[in-house]
């Protein structure tokens, strides 16, 4: 049985591929004599291109620019909910507390 090929070799299966599908789509080779040196069928070959093609417009297509955005955490999100609520509920406690507080002191305008 044979081994499977190692990750240096994969990748440089995979350099002389795309090289082959370069050569083809600039006119250099046909996909008939591409495929024959990938040892496979066209029909193969043209599988590989349209993959090939395919991830090379994924790659270049534009991307977000900036730091990829953290993931969330439910949990934590739930927890700062309740945190600002608490905070506006603490605020009008106090305003109230103040209000109350003004009201109970005598008019010192009117001594």
């Amino acid at each position: 049985m044979p081994t499977p090929p190692s990750a240096e070799q994969r990748q440089a299966q995979a350099r002389q591929r795309a090289e082959l599908i370069l050569h083809v789509r600039s006119g250099q080779l046909s996909a008939r004599q591409a495929a024959a040196r990938m040892h496979v069928s066209r029909k193969t070959y043209y599988k590989w291109e349209r993959r090939a093609l395919a991830a090379m417009i994924h790659a270049l297509s534009p991307k977000n620019g900036g730091r990829p955005p953290l993931p969330s955490d439910p949990e934590k999100e739930t927890l700062q909910r309740e945190k600002a609520q608490l905070q506006q509920k603490l605020a009008a406690l106090e305003q109230t507390l103040e209000i109350r507080r003004l009201l109970a002191e005598p008019d010192k305008k009117k001594e």
